[in-house]
């Protein structure tokens, strides 16, 4: 009916305008429809003038339960899901239709808009240059990345810039820490060239987990220095309050969905080994920042100046080397040179490296173990650090508590398995001993390994004679090479002839 869609003043204003035009042209001119404009030529009461809209078709369903039921439910727990408040009816009600839910559901959202509490507001907020920068952690497990095959446990440290929204990414291998931040948060700012005014993290909760008050508070000093080291206000959000963070939070999502993007177009989520993967992620923020480059540019002029030298992104303990050969620091033991037993050692702890020192003296780099998630320890075994005194006791191999931790390659294990179901205990140890000592004296880990792997599968055992001859060579093999010196008086004359040409 005409009277549904239009109003007295236009159907008053076509009736006028129809006294000097066309259908079509008073139509336009009252705004209108054609088909609106014909169904007034036949019938021209106005809308006020029409009946009522009709009343219901059927009784209401919830006329006896909403007001006496549903409404002190919503009451009494203000936060309930209407979902629930409908599975809650059905208990009371069975006789009440499945088909209501929707009738229920639009019932309760019409009520609170009248009648429930009031909701949080978000205040829009306009960035200035320079200003502001965030950081937070994201979970990246969900994307299935594996390196080499092996899935890989990680988070994707992100820094974000809010006025100009420069973009920093970080692959982290532990949890939420300290380190990781402060690592990741300096590599930003070094590719920015500059600090912005403020500094704004999450409550980083993970960072804190497990911690007592002493290490809590440290955590907190450590990370009010990192700041003021670059002259950067530190600000968190309320905890709990995701959308105070709002700045990047938002971003973690649109980041990940453009890793899941270059992901399929790869084709695989396998990368041959960590610096691949970190390469991949920096390609993919390196587009997304080519995007706002006009105000990254802008808003480098607008940041601080950088102080002249990083600060530490690293915690620094001290531990001492057993006569087990290594030391065990966040439940993970770690083998060194057996020369170093009974030293004690400073390890600067960083997110993926061990850096060891003894006094002043840098000593070696460590790649940085985790205890697994049941808190059962794990081992770092480099076989090199024990192999001379592993050969002297080749039985302690048998029950070796970081046994599996030794062997460098696969194929060394599966020759170890190989030789313990053909061979007595005794000589299986001893064999796979000798393999790992040739591997280290010869330097040939890799090629010892693929021809195992070709030993093994003809079925054969390794022969641990033929592989030394192979790998050692005989030394009446080896070419003689005899080498003429030159004489000191062929010398002097160069030097005399250089004299008269410089008096010249």
């Amino acid at each position: 009916m005409p009277g549904r869609h239009i109003t007295d003043h236009q159907m008053r204003l076509f009736m006028k305008l129809r006294q000097e035009h066309r259908v079509e042209v008073a139509a336009a001119k009252a705004s209108l429809s054609r088909a609106t404009a014909y169904r007034i030529e036949k019938n021209a009461q106005l809308p006020s003038q029409m009946k009522t809209p009709r009343g219901r078709r059927r009784p209401d369903p919830l006329a006896d339960i909403f007001d006496a039921e549903v409404v002190p439910l919503l009451k009494a727990a203000p936060g309930i899901r209407p979902v629930a408040v409908f599975d809650e009816m059905l208990r009371r009600h069975p006789e009440l239709s499945e088909g209501v839910r929707r009738t229920m559901e639009r019932r309760i959202r019409a009520w609170r808009a009248i009648n429930g509490d009031e909701q949080e507001v978000i205040f829009r907020q306009v960035h200035e240059p320079g200003r502001l920068g965030l950081s937070d952690f994201t979970n990246m497990n969900e994307l299935g990345i594996t390196i080499a095959g092996q899935p890989l446990d990680h988070l994707l440290y992100h820094f974000r810039l809010a006025y100009s929204g420069f973009e920093h990414a970080h692959v982290v291998l532990g949890g939420e820490s300290f380190v990781a931040l402060a690592e990741g948060l300096q590599n930003a700012l070094w590719f920015l060239g500059g600090a912005p005014l403020y500094h704004r993290s999450d409550s980083l909760s993970a960072a804190f987990r497990n911690l007592d008050a002493d290490a809590k508070e440290d955590q907190t000093r450590r990370y009010a220095e990192l700041c003021a080291h670059y002259r950067m206000t530190p600000t968190r959000n309320n905890k709990g309050i995701a959308h105070e963070n709002g700045a990047i939070e938002s971003p973690h999502g649109h980041l990940k969905n453009a890793i899941r993007d270059a992901l399929l177009l790869r084709g695989t989520r396998d990368f041959d080994d960590l610096d691949g993967y970190r390469g991949f992620i920096d390609e993919i923020v390196s587009r997304r920042n080519a995007r706002y480059g006009k105000r990254i540019d802008a808003e480098r002029a607008a940041l601080q100046p950088l102080p002249g030298t990083r600060t530490s992104d690293f915690e620094e303990v001290v531990v001492r080397v057993s006569r087990s050969g290594g030391f065990t620091l966040r439940k993970v033991f770690y083998t060194v040179p057996s020369r170093l037993i009974g030293h004690r050692l400073r390890v600067r702890l960083y997110d993926e490296r061990l850096d060891l020192f003894i006094g002043g003296t840098h000593l070696m780099t460590l790649q940085r173990g985790r205890a697994h998630a049941s808190g059962k320890h794990d081992q770092v075994v480099d076989y090199r650090h024990v192999i001379h005194s592993l050969r002297k006791k080749p039985m302690a191999l048998l029950q070796l508590v970081y046994r599996d931790k030794l062997f460098p390659r696969q194929e060394y294990r599966r020759a170890f398995e190989t030789l313990l179901d053909r061979l007595s205990d005794k000589q299986a140890c001893k064999i796979t001993v000798e393999l790992l000592a040739l591997a280290h004296d010869r330097g040939c880990e890799r090629e010892l390994a693929e021809r195992l792997a070709k030993t093994l599968d003809a079925g054969e055992l390794p022969d641990i004679i033929a592989l030394r001859t192979f790998f050692t060579p005989d030394p009446a093999q080896l070419p003689t090479v005899n080498v003429r010196l030159a004489s000191l008086q062929g010398y002097e004359a160069l030097i005399d002839a250089r004299h008269l040409e410089d008096a010249a």
